[in-house]
């Protein structure tokens, strides 16, 4: 007789397929943006090995140091959708990779809503290195670490920018923004070198926070996913 799978165990594993459990027994982060995984140019590659190298030796971060990675990126390195974020939570330091804990769980099922995964966009965060007890990075902070988000930008080149949150929202467009009046709005901007569409959206933790606001955040994906079909992405 087939012993019955209790339901808590299939929703465990399905958790932690959605979370990359295997990366759980491996201390050393996946480089996901490896040319035989995504077709990425060496060029590409390169540019973005000597910018995880240049923020690995950044001085005066009182991140780095109660830090145990930095949490550089995922996704695709040729996607032409980049999300950013805020900074690494306690999984994400653990794991070396943004967005696998809680927050990332709900960002997975928000990208798989408007036919989006990991494969096909490229995410990363206004600071590498987790702040301490997750605190929100402050401005001179968030100043930085502004230089590496903005060159980060630039050797991806995304035709579609989406921030999540306000502190990617104040890093990217400005401090004087607020995002209830930003969030749900077509922004074209050049950063660095690179010019792209920019709408702004709550971050999955907010959301987590305040579910009365995942009706907002849906408006926000369906227009990335209009964008996104007009653009032919």
């Amino acid at each position: 007789m087939i012993k019955k799978t209790n339901s808590k165990t299939i929703k465990l594993i399905s958790y932690y397929k959605l979370i990359n459990y295997n990366l759980i027994y491996n201390n050393k982060a996946i480089n996901r943006y490896k040319s035989d995984l995504f077709g990425v140019s060496n060029e590409k590659t390169k540019k973005l090995e000597n910018l995880k190298k240049t923020i690995s030796k950044i001085k005066n971060c009182s991140f780095k140091k109660g830090a145990t990675n930095l949490v550089f990126s995922d996704g695709n390195p040729e996607a032409k959708i980049m999300l950013i974020g805020e900074g690494p939570g306690s999984n994400e330091d653990q794991e070396g990779l943004p967005f696998v804990g809680r927050a990332g769980v709900l960002l997975d099922k928000m990208l798989a809503s408007i036919d989006l995964n990991r494969k096909n966009v490229y995410i990363t965060n206004v600071v590498n290195f987790r702040p301490p007890e997750n605190r929100k990075p402050t401005d001179s902070e968030i100043d930085r670490y502004l230089p590496y988000i903005i060159n980060h930008i630039e050797i991806i080149n995304p035709k579609i920018l989406v921030l999540l949150g306000s502190t990617a929202l104040n890093a990217i467009i400005g401090s004087d923004n607020v995002i209830s009046k930003v969030r749900g709005k077509w922004i074209e901007k050049k950063v660095g070198d690179c010019k792209t569409s920019v709408i702004v959206t709550f971050h999955p933790a907010y959301l987590m926070r305040q579910p009365a606001q995942k009706k907002q955040a849906w408006i926000d994906l369906k227009m990335i996913r209009d964008k996104k079909n007009f653009l032919r992405i």
